[in-house]
């Protein structure tokens, strides 16, 4: 598939599942009386909400309409209750069917941790912190983040989160109770991922990899869901402090290589600022019996 069918693919099986997901009760119109053969709307019902001809419809779902008026996609954006991250990566895949804008389009950057960027790991010495590209590949981390993810450095020297979640499936389970939701949430950003780098050759051997050895990727995937890696909480089961739910912030670090800083910051006095000091006096004592001074 070249890369001007792959973009239209893309739009493709984006808007179809989006249209999959409304039905004609969420969108108002009267009930039907006959048999329906597809789950959601219909493309002529799309249309007809979206104040377009069907024929339009057609080409736009099909990738085939380059150029849309932003009040074209505005509407059928409010028909397939497209929400904010869902609309802005529909906008990306509709602009990567034109060649001036792949050609402007930048490559990835260099997967590279600036000595800054380190030594703001290693100042928060009482918080769990980390630097993930787009790929979810780890490029670094603190102290406490690596005795945090022991159980993925156990395996590998620098993680994949996705390749960890989804071909470590019992390991990952018992480290993330929250395992659905969390490859979920994964895949949904590495979604996001694509439609920003539909040509990064990591990302698209990767995408692969998991598509063939996991089902649960599989499923995931063909969803088409999109979400934005913002701040939240993430719940642990960790060997050593046991479960722990850990509120977390990010900080984008590089537009262009999607580079993120995330942050586990347990409020001071809880019991979660609690397990993680002594995850660090753990972590403390085990470097001293590895590497005693002389």
């Amino acid at each position: 598939m070249d890369e001007q069918e792959a973009a239209r693919s893309a739009v493709r099986e984006f808007l179809t599942t989006r249209r999959a997901r409304v039905t004609p009760t969420d969108a108002g119109l009267p009930p039907q009386g006959t048999r329906r053969r597809v789950k959601g709307l219909r493309r002529e019902e799309v249309a007809l909400l979206a104040g377009v001809s069907p024929e339009y419809y057609v080409r736009l779902e099909r990738g085939q309409a380059t150029g849309p008026s932003a009040g074209v996609v505005d509407a059928v954006a409010g028909v397939l209750r497209l929400d904010k991250d869902e609309r802005a990566h529909l906008d990306r895949l509709l602009a990567a069917l034109t060649p001036a804008a792949r050609k402007r389009r930048r490559r990835v950057g260099k997967d590279l941790v600036t000595p800054g960027i380190r030594l703001l790991l290693d100042s928060m010495d009482h918080l769990p912190a980390m630097v993930f590209n787009g790929r979810f590949d780890i490029l670094a981390a603190n102290t406490l983040g690596r005795a945090l993810l022991a159980p993925m450095y156990d395996l590998h020297e620098q993680p994949n989160c996705a390749r960890f979640l989804f071909l470590e499936e019992p390991r990952a389970r018992d480290l993330f109770p929250e395992w659905d939701r969390i490859t979920a949430d994964t895949v949904a950003m590495l979604r996001i991922e694509a439609g920003r780098h539909p040509d990064d050759p990591d990302l698209t051997a990767m995408i692969g990899q998991l598509a063939t050895r996991s089902p649960q990727f599989r499923t995931r995937w063909a969803s088409n869901d999109v979400r934005i890696h913002r701040a939240g909480t993430k719940t642990f089961r960790h060997p050593l402090i046991g479960e722990i739910t850990l509120p977390y912030e990010t900080l984008h670090i590089d537009a262009a290589s999607s580079r993120i800083l995330t942050v586990h910051t347990p409020q001071p006095g809880t019991p979660e600022a609690d397990a993680i000091r002594l995850l660090a006096s753990w972590n403390a004592d085990n470097q001293r019996h590895i590497n005693p001074t002389t």
